[in-house]
């Protein structure tokens, strides 16, 4: 059981459980299955509560936790967009909470803070969290306040990255400041929808950079953190609006997709108080307000715990905190609306969070590289399970997921 915490196990019965009925609505921004799990959080929980993106083939469009609202892409219709929150803002009465579910929507609630507060709830840390989405701000406050990374620089040229070359440990990555800069990318492209490109030479790493250049020339170049993909650490948390933390829990990851650089693909609760700490200091040396995701990883050359990244929103890694006793999307919505919080920590609980449409061409890919057996397949579905992209009670998305895990399963086979 964890032992390092500001409350204690159990600790989620003294807050309230269900939603009184003047209680405010609540807006998650973003469709994807991350944003449809923090609507059905809330809905479960008597709160009136919708989403929105302008993703129109994502679930929270198919979702029997909607509705789903389509709005304009911030990123391209600004003004738009902020039109379109103002008219949902009136459409949901009151004073809507807004919490957000994707990157895109932490940029632009940031940016557009002043307006959007006139007429939602917003978490007091929108501008820090605006800054933590972009790599770029997010590893200079690590590098300030003291959370160890690896070997990073933010490049902006060739000479730039061959600096960066000569001096750096092979192999290394390179990163856009926001995923979604390689989303644009036409999907015959080879960084189209990557979040990573693993360079194993310089000449990799400048050729790498060529192809992302041509969308913006600024990227992040790093090291790697050396090790297996069972030193990564996921730790979901929630800070109030004074910085004090009312939530966390911990996970490691068995398997991730792709391997090495890529999201949990099944995950377990771990003990691990010395990459809480380091974790919890950093936010809270920041003036953290809010939901956070940290991915770190136990660097088996320095023995050091590093940050791989931090995410100042609901996360797919964060649905495995609820099963563990910790609901994130609730505590900070009771925190918003300003109703007192007793601090939640992981209960203890023995499970496997998997994510069913990711896990079978992950264990090939697993397979295929040596790194686990099928004993070890058998052990990662030990009961009891928890499923992401699996929920009785939401039956369209359910036997989506059923079909893609059969087809993604077979394809990797072929492959």
């Amino acid at each position: 059981m964890p032992t390092l915490c500001d409350g204690s196990a159990g600790s989620e019965a003294l807050n309230p459980n269900r939603a009184g009925p003047e209680w405010p609505a609540a807006v998650i921004a973003g469709a994807y299955q991350t944003g449809v799990l923090g609507v059905r959080s809330l809905v479960r929980r008597g709160v009136r509560a919708c989403c929105f993106d302008c993703h129109l083939d994502y679930p929270g469009f198919r979702s029997v936790y909607g509705p789903a609202h389509a709005c304009p892409d911030p990123d391209v219709d600004a003004q738009g967009w902020v039109n379109f929150m103002i008219s949902l803002a009136g459409k949901m009465g009151g004073k809507p909470v807004l919490i957000p579910s994707a990157d895109q929507f932490v940029s632009a609630i940031a940016t557009h803070a002043d307006t959007l507060a006139q007429h939602y709830v917003l978490s007091p840390g929108v501008r820090l969290q605006g800054r933590i989405a972009s790599k770029e701000t997010q590893y200079a406050l690590a590098a300030k306040y003291g959370m160890p990374l690896p070997n990073t620089r933010l490049v902006h040229s060739e000479e730039d990255v061959r600096h960066f070359a000569r001096e750096a440990r092979f192999p290394c990555l390179l990163k856009p400041l926001h995923f979604r800069e390689w989303e644009s990318f036409p999907e015959s492209h080879p960084l189209s929808h990557q979040k990573v490109s693993l360079a194993q030479t310089p000449e990799a790493l400048l050729a790498a950079w060529r192809l992302a250049a041509t969308v913006n020339h600024n990227a992040i170049v790093q090291e790697i953190i050396e090790g297996p993909d069972t030193a990564k650490r996921v730790y979901v948390a929630c800070y109030d609006g004074s910085g004090r933390r009312i939530a966390n829990a911990m996970f490691r990851l068995l398997r991730c997709a792709p391997v090495q650089f890529g999201t949990a693909t099944v995950s377990e609760p771990v003990v691990d108080p010395e990459t809480d700490a380091l974790c919890d200091r950093w936010l809270r040396d920041l003036g953290y307000s809010g939901v956070c995701e940290i991915e770190s990883k136990r660097d088996r050359c320095d023995g050091r715990v590093k940050l791989i990244e931090a995410n100042p929103r609901l996360t797919g890694n964060g649905d495995a905190a609820p099963y563990a006793g910790v609901d994130v999307c609730w505590l900070h919505y009771l925190d918003l609306i300003g109703k007192p919080v007793t601090p939640v920590v992981g209960n203890g609980r023995d499970f496997r969070h998997i994510v069913l449409r990711a896990d079978p061409s992950a264990i090939v890919a697993y397979r295929k590289a040596g790194l686990i057996s099928w004993m070890d397949v058998v052990r990662s579905y030990k009961r009891p399970l928890a499923f992401y992209d699996f929920d009785l009670h939401d039956w369209r998305y359910s036997a989506e997921t059923i079909y893609r895990m059969a087809r993604s399963a077979v394809g990797a086979l072929i492959r």
